[in-house]
């Protein structure tokens, strides 16, 4: 009987230093970055490197919002990322309560069309999208990197999963009260579906941070340049400061991880919620 015992602890003992193991591979390369961004100018280029910088510095990070201009960057990504983020989750929650919940002619039909759109590449809809974009006179401009990323057919998706899962007597209690649609969806629905909305709200904050090709084609004026896109012509003007280039990087994804690790909670019962209900 004792055998049994002893085997599932090793076998946890086992799972559980694999899993410290690979969590200590990932987190090295950011390490490493971190390590580079504090180095002097050409120390990372040593042989071999050094692991940690001797003495730590920041003026890699002075030299980026003082002569790079990356508070300004930074500045146009947290108001790119957060405008597509709030519009996001209000397109994406109705549509996907309304083809989860509301009943009207051709919802079935309309859904299927829509997630059909999910097998076109999104580098195919680039040029006539842009074009569009010219034509309504939003090139260069925050809308006009903003708008493409509110209507997500995932997004559509991902919330129709899980507003499926909402009884249908709660929401009929609520008609006959009274209650309008609207205020059903905003005091009834939307509290129901915090857990979703967070890891929308993630995907798509992640998403437009990240998002190099399509602010590239978008903004022609470098003072609305984001982050991922100064960072590339920051690795064309100085290609042989890798710690420069390494502080340009931390600034670009410490802001998304520190924003995934507290949202890491409601980001990870949505996921399992969403996966398992409707």
């Amino acid at each position: 009987m004792s055998a049994h015992p002893q085997r599932f602890r090793t076998a946890t003992w086992a799972v559980n230093g694999t899993l410290w193991v690979l969590a200590a591979l990932t987190l090295l390369p950011l390490l490493w970055m971190v390590s580079v961004s504090l180095m002097a100018t050409g120390a990372s280029s040593n042989y071999p490197p050094p692991l940690w910088p001797r003495p730590a510095s920041l003026d890699r990070y002075r030299e980026l919002f003082a002569q790079q201009h990356m508070g300004r960057y930074f500045l146009n990504s947290l108001i790119v990322a957060g405008s597509a983020t709030a519009l996001a989750l209000l397109v994406n929650g109705l549509a996907g309560y309304a083809f989860a919940k509301l009943r009207f002619r051709g919802r079935e039909w309309c859904y299927r069309l829509l997630l059909a759109g999910l097998l076109v590449p999104a580098q195919v809809t680039m040029i006539p999208l842009f074009g569009l974009l010219k034509f309504l006179g939003l090139v260069n401009s925050y809308a006009g990197v903003v708008l493409p990323s509110i209507g997500s057919i995932f997004g559509v998706f991902l919330v129709r999963q899980y507003a499926l899962s909402i009884p249908d007597d709660l929401l009929d209690a609520a008609r006959m009260d009274g209650a309008s649609e609207w205020r059903i969806f905003r005091s009834v629905v939307a509290p129901l579906m915090v857990p979703i909305l967070v890891t929308l709200g993630v995907f798509v904050f992640l998403g437009t941070w990240n998002d190099f090709m399509w602010p590239l084609i978008a903004l022609t004026d470098r003072d609305m340049q984001t982050l991922p896109v100064a960072l590339a012509g920051l690795s064309r003007e100085h290609h042989q400061d890798n710690e420069l280039m390494m502080a340009g990087a931390v600034v670009t994804v410490l802001p998304v991880l520190l924003l995934f690790l507290l949202l890491q909670r409601f980001y990870l019962r949505g996921i399992m919620l969403g996966s398992v209900k409707g």
